[in-house]
């Protein structure tokens, strides 16, 4: 191992300075490890220990001034052009093979600088990319600067050759300033870099570009290769608002110029341009999404629908449910044979398992391991609204009966048609009225989301009901569901209202079953409701501009960039890939839930109501009727219901960001004053009301970034939407869903009236009946077969309070606060395990025996129902 440190201080003849060498250390990692096609070879190398001999030789590229490196200095500019002045270029020049820190497939080279004192400390290093291809450049640390100390640059960035660019790739140091208090030295390259980042708006963006940009969602349809594939631009009207995406520059469609083409299935690896940077650049499960989304949508979906051609598409069970996981499904030998082969088995066993030649076999689901029948049970139904994958929807009836948003001229009058005889039937003496006084009554209302889509869904396969159901705090503390109301629009017309038929409980005959069927048609909803709002519209897509708009406007120098960049890692990416096989026309969603072909389209007409304040956690239980303002309560909320495991440990995550936010917010604005004066600040706080979320850039409820207060709360809704939110609702899909009965995400048969043969089928074979009516065998393989990959946490996951590296930043300050940060979450989940062993809180294990552990901040690799990653990265 080379020492580090200057060496040979010798002075300089000619300018009389001491000069002498500086050594360095530089960390990156090559293409070939981060290709997918290789990371079966390289996982659990570690490139710096003794590695084979012809990965050295691959290695051996990057010496000999392959890859040259010039320093900045942040104290002394050139006089002639005002820029920090520029070290002479130096070359990689050996292998380190013992650095401790070194991850997974990465390689660490030294290299050494000429230096004089008159340089002063360095800020920022060029970086000069000689080879034919590109490499990813994780960090370069300079040691024992003089009279300063080592200096550390976190790089994570792809470097392409240098005939790729039109201007050099520059990296700062790990020091934070607000715009004013930059050093003039790096000043200018500090605008000059987000320039380059803004791009032009119009050139055709490359693989090797940075360039973070918005459009509109108009590249969901495919018009061209069928016209029933044409959907609706999101985005840029009154009638579709929606948040904006990244722009990707592809030409549009030749059968309709306001709609995006699309790339051909056979593009590999769903080539969607994001900015370079924003791809999976790392070792980690969701480098294989790619993978396996191209793999579901192009390879096992087709070989499914070809066998479910000869098959039967009906589950005639419950057990035959269960084979999935116990003993597996049975595929014809050619179909498995295919799809052996299409996905090779490595990657195979990532999606479900195999047992070799006879069937298919997936992970068994949480919500059935230990209770293969609590699922039925009305406490566990009602305790999922609480502590299952969806539990922000649930809200405090506060007026009765229940009424509708729903334009009434178009819609005609939508109040629920619910009395309050029907539930007093099962209050226990009390009255709907002391109910709602009291904060007992409480409702899953399903109605105006659907039923404006129910006509059109109704005249496909499918078949649906827009659904409200009344709940009811019982004294101890649980919940129980008092009614089902059933909703169809009106046979003479929209404008006519609904029509509707309300179920009750029961534990009897043919009326238990239909009541079973009821909670079926609610979860249906849910299931939709909770993938296309709650979880895409209201995490990935809602975020998606912060990230687009920071980047364009905050320099990486910027102390709230370094604040939030955690917590936008991979998050484009994945976007990118849920529009070319989730969200698309004909996609996964569409095939798998129930709004089928409105599915996005119907989270747009949800985001006209969104409002960005509303997000933080207590304006949300508040706002839900879930909480109530109480100065005596922690965090000066009072819970309606004391045991909401959901918003009980939400609120202490929520609290521990915002308390991490507003002491690292303090480390750099000193009064309101700094908030209003930083340039770059108040350009992305203007960027993301105006253009990123422009469609609702005119509401009253924006912050006016004019005070730290606004910008605390700002960012605390920020991380707290990409981390833990995107945590409680994507993690615990597979866990609850994967056992499709408990979640089923399609209805396809309407309540069977008395005397038709479905009725008799219902009374004699309940369990085939229901089976007939929620989601089949091929749209359950499928959906299965993403939800499994998507509730994964990756090998390399970053969790809430870490970050993949430790010198992320120099200034103590903001160190010290983000360890006390991490020492917090520590305390929070000793807690929140504490909780879990309590019985008395009865919702957080329910029938099915399955704690609610979605909010503990950390967790291992794979399905494990836990951890808050820092963000949505997958």
């Amino acid at each position: 191992m080379f020492n580090s440190g200057l060496t040979n201080l010798v002075p300089d003849i000619l300018g009389g300075h001491k000069q002498g060498k500086i050594k360095g250390t530089v960390v990156l990692m090559t293409k070939k490890v981060l290709d997918f096609n290789n990371l079966n070879l390289n996982v659990g190398i570690n490139l710096g220990l003794g590695v084979a001999g012809s990965v050295l030789d691959g290695l051996r590229q990057f010496l000999g001034g392959a890859v040259s490196l010039q320093l900045i200095s942040a104290q002394n500019a050139d006089p002639g052009n005002g820029l920090g002045k520029l070290g002479k270029a130096a070359s990689l020049e050996g292998f380190v093979m013992t650095l401790p820190t070194l991850l997974e497939g990465q390689s660490a080279f030294s290299v050494q600088f000429d230096y004089t004192h008159d340089f002063g400390v360095p800020g920022a290093f060029v970086i000069r990319n000689n080879l034919l291809t590109e490499f990813y450049l994780v960090s370069l640390t300079l040691d024992d600067i003089p009279n300063h100390g080592s200096v550390h640059f976190v790089c994570n960035s792809w470097i392409y050759p240098a005939n790729r660019y039109r201007s050099d790739r520059i990296f700062f140091a790990n020091k934070a300033y607000v715009p004013s208090k930059t050093p003039p030295a790096l000043a200018k390259y500090r605008e000059q870099e987000l320039i380059t980042l803004r791009g032009d708006g119009f050139a055709e963006l490359q693989e090797h570009d940075r360039v973070y940009d918005y459009a509109t969602y108009n590249d969901l349809g495919w018009p061209d290769f069928n016209k029933n594939l044409a959907r609706p631009t999101l985005g840029g009207s009154s009638e579709y608002p929606y948040p904006r995406r990244g722009r990707t520059s592809r030409p549009p469609s030749k059968s309709d110029p306001n709609t995006e083409s699309r790339l051909l299935p056979a593009v590999q690896n769903f080539d969607i341009y994001v900015p370079r940077d924003e791809r999976f650049g790392h070792l980690k499960l969701s480098d294989f999404l790619t993978y396996f989304l191209k793999s579901i949508s192009q390879d096992l979906r087709p070989l499914l629908e070809s066998a479910f051609n000869f098959l039967s598409n009906e589950f005639n069970s419950f057990d035959e449910v269960r084979e999935l996981y116990e003993g597996g499904f049975q595929l014809p030998q050619d179909v498995l044979k295919n799809i052996s082969q299409r996905m090779p088995i490595p990657m195979l066993k990532e999606l479900f398992r195999t047992d070799g030649e006879q069937a298919l076999r997936f992970p068994t689901p949480k919500v059935i391991k230990e209770n293969k029948s609590g699922w039925m049970t009305d406490a566990e139904f009602a305790r999922e609204t609480l502590a299952g994958v969806n539990p922000g929807v649930i809200r405090a009836l506060q007026e009765f009966p229940p009424k509708s948003t729903l334009d009434i001229r178009v819609y005609g009058d939508q109040t629920s048609k619910i009395t309050k005889e029907q539930l007093e039937q099962n209050m226990g003496g009390v009255t709907v009225d002391e109910a709602i006084q009291c904060r007992r009554l409480f409702i899953l209302d399903h109605h105006d989301a659907f039923m404006p889509y129910l006509r059109k869904i109704n005249e496909t396969s499918k078949k649906a009901y827009a659904t409200r159901t009344i709940l009811f705090l019982k004294e101890d503390g649980t919940l129980k569901p008092l009614a089902i109301e059933l909703s169809l629009p009106h046979p003479d017309g929209d404008e006519c209202g609904f029509i509707s038929r309300v179920v009750l409980p029961a534990d009897q005959g043919v009326e238990a079953t239909i009541w079973l069927l009821a909670k079926a048609y609610v979860t249906v909803n849910d299931s939709g409701y909770h993938q296309l709002v709650s979880h895409w519209l209201q995490t990935h897509a809602v975020i998606e501009p912060f990230i687009i708009a920071a980047n364009r406007q905050l320099s990486v120098l910027h102390p709230i960039h370094k604040l939030l960049y955690p917590h936008f890692r991979d998050t484009m990416n994945i976007n990118a890939l849920a529009r070319q096989a989730l969200i698309n026309a004909d996609g996964i969603i569409e095939l798998s839930f129930l709004p089928g072909q409105y599915s996005i389209e119907m989270s747009s007409k949800v985001y006209k109501n969104w409002v960005f304040p509303d997000q933080a956690l207590p304006n949300d239980l508040i706002k839900r009727g879930m909480a109530v303002e109480d100065s005596e309560c922690p965090y000066g909320l009072r819970l309606v219901i004391e045991d909401y495991p959901f918003a009980v440990d939400g609120l202490e995550i929520w609290a521990a960001i915002n308390t991490w936010v507003h002491d690292y917010v303090h480390c750099y604005y000193d009064s309101n004053e700094d908030v209003q004066q930083d340039s770059e600040l108040q350009a992305w706080w203007t960027e993301i009301v105006e253009v990123g979320h422009g469609d609702l850039k005119d509401q009253p409820w924006w912050f006016k970034m004019q005070t730290r207060a606004e910008l605390i709360e700002a960012c605390t809704i920020i991380i707290w939407t990409s981390s833990a939110l995107h945590a409680a609702v994507n993690f615990g899909q597979y866990p609850y869903g994967g056992y499709i009965v408990n979640r089923p995400t399609l209805s396809r048969r309407l309540l069977p009236e008395e005397g038709t043969p479905e009725y008799e089928e219902l009374k004699k074979n309940p369990e085939k009946a229901l089976l007939k009516t929620i989601t089949p065998k091929l749209q359950t393989l499928v959906d299965l077969s993403v939800i499994e990959i998507l509730s994964r946490h990756a090998s390399d996951e970053v969790y809430l309070g870490t970050r993949d590296n430790p010198n992320w930043t120099s200034d103590v300050k903001p160190l010290e606060a983000f360890k006390k940060f991490g020492k917090k979450l520590e305390e929070i989940e000793k807690k929140l395990i504490e909780r879990n062993n309590t019985e008395t809180l009865r919702n957080r294990i329910g029938p099915v025996n399955m704690h609610y552990t979605l909010l503990y901040p950390t967790s291992e690799e794979g399905l494990t129902c836990r951890g808050i990653p820092n963000s949505i990265s997958i």
